[in-house]
């Protein structure tokens, strides 16, 4: 994830600018507004990847939650408040000092004419392997660089300076013992305000795992993770992709109560519409497309439950969340509505705290089953259905825009045979790093699917079949030169690709057996080619 240093900076002088309000009047009202901006910051800083950061501000919101939920009295003692202004200082203190490390020296900026607000904030695709060797680190640093990824070995008392912070720390724990893997992990911690730092060959008993976690890392592989396990997280991580931002749909007759919700929920970025007729919600729902349904009780002509049964009632939101509002405490009739379509029942008043939680929780376990319908398990791809909606989609907006569409259709060479001499599991890497290696050449906006076994199919916008067999044809080659390792030796893999283009009348069927003719075209011509459909 990325953002530029004057959005990280804009946000934290916002949370500052809270606590100082809550400085002067420090009351319960003010605090519950300070939390509130601080779980916004915290949000914000886990959604951009600035791990060591959202460490920090995710632990000062723990304390502030514990001080509201405590009924601390108020105004609040002026220890707990010198004590929260330390925290709230040193947090605004490691921000700034992130965003000076990474911006570029100030001669380099001139030259390039490159405001520095906007700069790039988010650590380089870079990893940095720690440990006391680096020979342990050769062929994992080998194949990170097929993928256009630095790897750099480094000692922990030997790093470099603190401008310097890459995407990812490795520390290998196999030489440590329990105490000085956690005292190692504290340190880096320390160190880097935004690196994703895993630990590599530790213990896998609980007590182990949860002291490296509870120092600061964020994963961690059990001694004896293969390799590919590995590789594969590394490159997750590196290749991570901007989610959409969360939408919530507000059912509810008080305009007042909508307008709170809506405010409270902005504070998260988290786009809302409201609606006070619940008759209009599956209008709203097709258009706007909401990830969580936000539903009073009680309402003129119709109740939550009422509405949640019609919606049930319609396959494609079976399984969008619905979180009733209400300030009737009556159990019976929370049970009764949550087993008739709800998923939550949230009473009013509600802690704006626990509202944007309870939302952001909701839809990001929604989000995570949908991926899990529309994607492949082995590649993270989309699936045969998924990507055939997803072609079909390119061509209607291919053709409402008047703009070029290719689409390909791609096959590993001799795949029975990689799996007949080194395996399966080898089969399974095999097209694992084919789909990572897709996902990292091609554009943001081109469709890439596994469509079936060892086949995928690639959709790509506003290019044509010449324009998309160059492209191709250079993942081909490059594809071609990566040496997957298998104990002591390796084995590459070839691609044959077929392309065709949209003409008037093609319909999805239509292209992909084009793009399947032209395939087998390229493998009974020798394989290891790119052959567009004539």
């Amino acid at each position: 994830m990325t953002c530029s240093a004057e959005e990280l900076q804009k946000r934290s002088d916002g949370l500052a600018a809270s606590w100082q309000a809550c400085l002067a009047a420090p009351g319960t009202d003010l605090l519950l507004e300070f939390a509130v901006s601080l779980s916004s910051f915290t949000e914000f800083l886990h959604g951009k990847g600035l791990s060591g950061l959202n460490q920090v501000s995710r632990s000062l919101e723990q304390q502030t939650l514990a001080l509201l939920d405590s009924g601390t009295e108020t105004p609040l003692p002026a220890g707990t408040l010198t004590e929260l202004n330390l925290r709230v200082e040193e947090l605004g203190t490691r921000v700034s000092d992130f965003i000076d490390g990474q911006r570029r020296p100030v001669m380099e900026r001139r030259a390039r004419s490159v405001d520095p607000s906007v700069l790039d904030v988010a650590p380089r695709h870079s990893v940095w392997l720690v440990g006391s060797s680096g020979a342990t680190w050769q062929e994992l640093a080998l194949q990170l660089g097929y993928f256009q990824i630095d790897a750099e070995f480094h000692q922990i008392r030997n790093l470099p300076g603190q401008g310097d912070e890459p995407a990812i720390v490795l520390l290998n724990a196999g030489s440590l013992s329990s105490r000085q893997t956690v005292e190692q992990v504290q340190l880096l911690r320390g160190r880097f305000a935004a690196s994703t730092l895993l630990v590599h060959e530790l213990a896998g008993d609980f007590d182990s795992l949860r002291a490296a976690l509870s120092a600061g890392s964020d994963f961690c592989f059990p001694a004896g993770t293969a390799q590919p396990l590995i590789l594969a997280k590394l490159i997750e991580l590196c290749s991570g992709t901007q989610e959409a931002p969360y939408r919530a749909l507000v059912v509810e007759d008080s305009i007042t109560a909508s307008k709170s919700i809506q405010r409270t929920l902005a504070i998260c970025d988290i786009e809302t519409l409201a609606i006070s007729k619940p008759h209009e919600v599956l209008d709203c729902l097709a258009q706007f497309q909401p990830d969580l349904i936000l539903m009073d009780m009680f309402m003129p002509g119709c109740t939550g439950v009422e509405a949640a049964r019609v919606i049930r009632q319609h396959p494609e939101f079976l399984s969008i969340p619905i979180v009733y509002l209400s300030g009737d405490t009556n159990v019976p009739l929370q049970v009764e509505a949550l087993r008739l379509g709800g998923d939550h029942f949230l009473t009013k008043p509600y802690n704006p705290v626990v509202l944007n939680a309870i939302v952001q929780s909701k839809i990001e376990r929604y989000r995570a089953l949908r991926r899990a319908m529309e994607r492949d398990s082995l590649t993270g791809l989309y699936n045969h259905r998924t990507s055939k909606d997803k072609l079909a989609a390119a061509i209607q907006q291919a053709r409402s825009v008047q703009q070029a569409l290719a689409v390909a259709m791609i096959d590993i060479d001799h795949f029975k045979k990689i799996n007949d001499s080194y395996g399966h599991p080898m089969g399974d890497q095999v097209i694992r790093s084919l789909a990572w290696f897709l996902s990292q050449r091609l554009r943001k906006t081109d469709v890439i699917g596994r469509y079936g076994g060892e086949e995928f199919l690639v959709v790509l916008p506003a290019a044509d079949a010449p324009r998309a067999v160059e492209v191709l044809d250079r993942i081909r080659h490059d594809f071609g030169q990566i040496k997957h390792p298998f104990n002591e030796t390796w084995c590459t893999a070839a691609l044959s690709i077929g392309v065709t283009q949209l003409n008037e009348g093609d319909s999805e069927q239509t292209l992909i057996k084009q793009a399947d003719e032209a395939l087998y075209s390229a493998k009974r011509s020798g394989r290891n080619r790119v052959v567009s459909w004539q």
